[in-house]
């Protein structure tokens, strides 16, 4: 009596959800196909003139090089105040 119970319990885990989706494919509408213009109308206006030069890529540019400094590079003259080691009251 108990295996027929399980049986009944598992048919009903597995029936209800499936019965529920079911029923929901069979209510939903089916989409409708695209609908394709006949013809396609482009704009009609001159077009644009092409430039006669074009504009130079990155890789044409010449970069000067930054000045050579004495001081090491992790010093900064920024005056955040993680930088400020003076006393209270001292403005700098």
């Amino acid at each position: 009596m108990a295996f027929s119970h399980r049986i009944a319990a598992l048919a009903a885990v597995v029936a209800i959800p499936l019965g529920i989706a079911a029923t929901s494919f069979a209510l939903t509408d089916q989409p409708k196909s695209p609908e394709v213009p006949p013809r396609v109308e482009l704009d009609s206006g001159s077009p644009t003139p092409t430039p006669t030069r074009p504009a130079p890529t990155p890789s044409d540019e010449v970069v000067s090089r930054p000045p050579v400094t004495d001081s090491p590079a992790s010093d900064d003259d920024d005056d955040a105040p993680d930088d400020y080691r003076g006393e209270p009251g001292d403005d700098g």
